[in-house]
């Protein structure tokens, strides 16, 4: 009997363990990110944001000298990556974080952990959104977060996170994924922008969102649909070019503050592979973080460990992965040996 007790209870343990998600952390030395801290939160269903995320949390930290902490969605039994989950812990990072880098998506989290996001936001805390970031939560209206729900429609926040902070929510599909990829074209009053710098056209293969963001916004680039998924595609006559990358400031709750916002509505597990995207988020992070002078065109960014991209779509994350296998710089983003699950039936 009691041989039996101390297994049953070695065995709880065990599976307590596995299902607590450690934060994966990447220290930085050198480089202008000496002492300031990003925190990164991945977590949507289609884009690979578990992908992309990390990746350049790593170039952050190695080249950059960031400390770099990357949140993900995990399932809460086995600790494993779930993009669809609404679990992630480790949100209290982000009370001394210097910026907050956000890829989520119709997320609706526990309130221990929405209420240190919710507390950086107050704060008018640097954020860098990607891609569904302008759709990051979908939170009943009975809920004490229901203002950051994308839809809400009270007029002290109206739209939520979305278009508060980043300057916009989901406006809708403006080309398809993997028939149409995206050309973002510098606008040229902006070239002279410190995110822009070094940066020249980046081409990235996920399908055109509509934008229309807030006025106050600065348009950095503007998205052009192409028929095809090269860079050299033709352009999709019947689509104008919207904004596809955007800067602009928000206020802290309270009024005493601004913190510093860029947006971009791309940023797929994929897109990351092009040059000129990856330096254009390299040196969006620095900007936001109030680094702009060490800017240069020619900043290292460099892939820090192989980086395999998955093709990006509902479903087609790869599983039986945990945030601390990551850990390891060469450690690729994903292993391919890890298996892909079914796809699920598409949703926005």
């Amino acid at each position: 009997m009691i041989y039996r007790s101390v297994v049953a209870l070695f065995t709880v343990a065990l599976l307590f363990s596995a299902a607590r998600a450690e934060p994966l952390v990447y220290e930085g030395t050198d480089g202008p990110g000496n002492g300031k801290h990003i925190v990164f939160l991945a977590g949507d269903h289609e884009y690979r944001s578990e992908e992309t995320l990390p990746a350049l949390a790593r170039i952050m930290a190695v080249h950059h000298g960031f400390r770099c902490t990357v949140l993900f969605t995990v399932d809460p039994e086995t600790g494993e990556i779930d993009p669809a989950a609404d679990n992630m812990p480790g949100t209290q990072a982000l009370a001394d974080a210097d910026l907050a880098v956000i890829f989520l998506r119709f997320k609706n989290l526990p309130a221990e952990q929405m209420q240190p996001i919710v507390d950086y936001l107050d704060r008018a805390g640097p954020v860098v959104g990607l891609r569904t970031a302008t759709h990051a939560f979908k939170i009943p209206a009975d809920s004490q977060f229901a203002r950051y729900d994308y839809r809400y429609d009270g007029e002290d926040y109206a739209k939520g996170f979305g278009r508060q902070v980043l300057g916009e929510s989901w406006a809708g599909h403006y080309g398809k994924n993997h028939v149409m990829s995206t050309r973002l074209i510098v606008v040229p009053e902006a070239k002279s922008h410190p995110v822009l710098r070094g940066v020249t056209q980046p081409w990235v293969q996920a399908g055109g969102y509509w934008t229309e963001p807030e006025p106050d916004s600065t348009i950095l680039a503007m998205a052009q649909p192409l028929n095809g998924m090269t860079a050299n595609s033709p352009v999709a006559e019947d689509k104008e070019p919207c904004p596809g990358a955007w800067v602009r400031e928000y206020s802290s709750r309270d009024g005493s503050g601004k913190g510093r916002v860029f947006t971009t509505t791309y940023g797929a597990s994929e897109d990351l592979v092009d040059l000129d995207f990856r330096r254009m988020m390299v040196n969006a992070c620095l900007w936001a973080a109030g680094l702009e002078d060490a800017i240069t065109s020619d900043l290292n960014i460099d892939f820090v460990g192989a980086y395999q991209p998955s093709t990006f779509r509902f479903g087609g994350h790869r599983r039986n992965v945990r945030p601390e296998e990551l850990q390891d710089l060469l450690t690729p983003i994903m292993s391919t040996t890890k298996p892909i699950v079914i796809p699920q039936r598409r949703r926005r």
